[in-house]
């Protein structure tokens, strides 16, 4: 494991309760600190509530009810502290296409996962962010 994730807080948002169970059980190897939220309304209140640069990562959901990850990560962009222009923002998507990776990265997300989920590309595409 070369992939050092202990101690970093990460928020899963992930509305698929197996989804988020197989992501937790990933992370958890890897000895993250792991916050769940099951659509974009509650991950707004979790970002909001905490303190500036206490998430270190957030995984995204694009298909939620109530906000979808796209409206979530726009308005994340958009709060006016520090950390939200910079916390690194991986988008989770059944919508493997180029158009659709092409819309998460102008709502603002950093890079672009498509499900069904591969393991060691989850873990590769967080480790390019905790090589910087």
């Amino acid at each position: 494991k070369s992939l050092d994730l202990k101690g970093k807080h990460i928020l899963i948002v992930e509305d698929n309760e197996l989804n988020m169970e197989i992501i937790h059980t990933i992370l958890d190897e890897y000895e993250a600190k792991i916050e769940e939220a099951y659509d974009g309304q509650q991950t707004l209140e979790k970002i909001r509530q905490s303190k500036e640069g206490e998430y270190d990562l957030i995984l995204m959901d694009i298909m939620m009810p109530k906000m979808d990850g796209m409206s979530a990560t726009k308005k994340i962009r958009t709060m006016n502290r520090p950390d939200a222009a910079q916390i690194p923002i991986i988008a989770m998507t059944a919508n493997a296409f180029e158009e659709d990776a092409r819309k998460c990265v102008e709502a603002g997300m950093n890079a672009h996962l498509s499900k069904p989920l591969q393991m060691d590309v989850v873990v590769g595409t967080i480790a390019e962010y905790y090589k910087r």
